[in-house]
């Protein structure tokens, strides 16, 4: 197996440092406490998520949360908001709006359609973007530069979804940031094994022609993220989708070149989750657990708090990019069509 490290390796093995800088860098502003304020007492009708590829994936555990506790909250691509769905943008809307660059097309409209229309909260990696430099308030991931596939501004993100969150909703902040404080450590020991960690999947997906990562509540975000990497990382063929969705059609394609990573998630759907790796092998297929007692060591993530869990569990995946890249003599992460911030819509 011939690893060819390159700038995307680089970034996967700095992820621990970014969690760091994220952690240390949350502020609550006055901004914030207004809107906190505000959604409170109600003066917002709806609450509404966008961003695009990861950035949007990495909403799905706040869009849970906000539902769960009783706001109208609608999670759309940004794409579909500036051209479909633009007359929702009023006073009464609130719109948390990710991206990583704070540049990419779609978003940069979304700036300008929203001024002076809708409120606007943005999170972003680049504190001179237009998105941070336009917004009504913003919150910073300091994941620090990266060179090509979302990784480390990726998990940074769902930190600073989960902590704006807190701040949005009265929780608790200190109890919050003692807990995303938790993903750093474990990380770091997760990626210490990083070359054991390939070398395990090159065997696994030595015949693999295809792959789906699924899973359930807040580990949708990982499913769903996780495809579009092993794509844009590796050139291969793969879809992130519910556990559920997967039983709607795509189990009729199982093979032996088939294989689907499972993940374990909280305890509401673990046993289902569970059962659908058994099902995908009984049906010929090959499948994966990701959790905390894993059989395979590159399956296997530190135990830690719900919360965080999406944190981890993308970290097996970053590790099958690497080594189908490696399988197929690649430099995993190297863009060759597409750019890192998305200029046309």
């Amino acid at each position: 197996m011939n690893i060819i490290e390159g700038p995307y390796l680089q970034d996967i093995l700095d992820q621990p440092e970014a969690l760091r800088r994220s952690v240390a860098g949350f502020h609550e502003t006055e901004r914030l406490r207004e809107f906190a304020r505000a959604l409170t007492s109600g003066t917002y009708k709806r609450i509404v998520l966008t961003g695009m590829g990861s950035s949007l994936f990495a909403l799905y555990a706040l869009h849970l949360t906000l539902t769960s506790l009783g706001y109208s909250c609608l999670l759309v691509e940004t794409a579909e908001l500036i051209h479909y769905l633009e007359g929702i943008l009023d006073s009464q809307t609130l719109v948390v709006a990710v991206s990583q660059s704070g540049q990419s097309a779609e978003v940069v409209r979304l700036v300008q359609m929203a001024r002076g229309r809708a409120p606007l909260i943005a999170v972003t990696n680049n504190p001179d973007s237009c998105l941070a430099t336009q917004s009504d308030a913003h919150v910073l991931i300091q994941a620090g530069p990266e060179s090509s596939v979302s990784c480390k501004t990726y998990v940074s993100s769902l930190l600073a979804l989960e902590w704006l969150g807190t701040v949005l909703t009265g929780g608790d902040l200190a109890k919050v940031i003692s807990t995303l404080a938790l993903s750093i450590p474990a990380v770091e020991e997760y990626l210490s094994s990083w070359r054991r960690h390939v070398a395990e999947l090159s065997f696994l997906v030595a015949d693999v022609e295809q792959i789906f990562v699924t899973g359930r509540g807040s580990s949708l975000t990982t499913a769903q993220t996780g495809g579009l990497i092993l794509k844009e990382s590796a050139h291969f063929p793969a879809e992130g989708m519910s556990c559920a969705a997967f039983r709607h059609g795509p189990f009729e394609m199982l093979n032996s070149s088939i294989f689907v990573l499972v993940m374990a998630g909280d305890s509401r759907s673990e046993a289902l989750n569970r059962r659908l790796a058994a099902d995908v092998e009984q049906a010929g297929g090959k499948a994966g657990v990701v959790d905390s007692n894993a059989r395979l060591g590159a399956f296997r993530i530190p135990e830690i708090p719900d919360l965080i869990r999406p944190v981890l569990e993308i970290l097996p995946v970053q590790m099958i990019s690497l080594a189908l890249a490696a399988r197929n003599s690649r430099e995993a992460g190297r863009f060759e069509l597409a750019t890192k911030v998305t200029a046309i819509e």
